[in-house]
């Protein structure tokens, strides 16, 4: 999880810092004034701003507007030692609002807060087979292949396909148990029936439902095996 704090007190950007460190957290950049965090964040992507209220240097209501438009899923905490700015807080869709001095409890409740608004909603995805339309769980998709612009849905149905690249259907599906193991394969985890090694240390994957396997790259095969060390 990447973690941007934004606070003009040198001292109580250091704190946060080594709150959010004994919670596990590392990485975490800071910003001391709305500019600065403005221009970290058209740079990079942050899952959490913290957002001192009190800052002098612009409304830091309309910096956090100016956060979520330039990342939709970016979750606010803003952290102040006044209650008087809550409902505007709360306003630009802000997951909490941290009175100062805050506790490491506090901290971690807020935190996890953004975990349940992040865990994924339920997904339906529409391809097509011929001139018929289909309407498929992430569960019902056996594994993935890249087909030019689009891609091709594996089920124990048969084919479909999908017009969405590899690499956007990947980014997609990351939450829900698929593996990238080749450049043109996504596989379903939860699906995996039976896994053996071949040439080159690459691994054949075959799986509950259909008979035919999939087999990864050198790559694939490595990043399989890092995952489930």
């Amino acid at each position: 999880m990447k973690i941007l704090i934004v606070d003009d007190e040198p001292l109580a950007l250091s704190r946060l810092h080594r709150l959010l460190n004994s919670l596990g957290h590392t990485s975490i950049t800071m910003a001391s004034s709305g500019l600065e965090a403005l221009n970290l964040a058209t740079h990079d992507n942050f899952d959490i701003a913290f957002l001192d209220i009190s800052m002098s240097d612009m409304d830091k209501i309309e910096l956090g507007y100016a956060l979520r438009y330039a990342h939709e899923d970016m979750s606010i905490i803003y952290q102040s030692a006044h209650e008087n700015y809550a409902l505007k807080a709360f306003d630009v869709g802000a997951v909490d609002y941290l009175l100062k001095p805050y506790t490491i409890e506090s901290l971690q409740r807020s935190i996890e807060r953004v975990s349940i608004k992040k865990t994924p909603k339920e997904l339906r995805l529409i391809s097509k087979s011929g001139d018929t339309h289909c309407l498929l769980r992430p569960e019902d998709i056996v594994y993935i292949k890249a087909d030019l612009t689009e891609v091709i849905f594996r089920t124990a149905d048969g084919f479909s396909y999908y017009p969405k690249k590899i690499s956007d259907v990947e980014t997609l599906l990351e939450s829900y148990g698929f593996l990238r193991v080749h450049r043109s394969y996504l596989i379903n985890l939860n699906r995996i029936k039976e896994m053996e090694t071949i040439d080159q240390s690459r691994i054949s994957f075959t799986f509950e439902g259909i008979k035919e396997s999939i087999e990864s790259s050198k790559e694939g095969a490595k990043h399989f095996r890092h995952l489930f060390k």
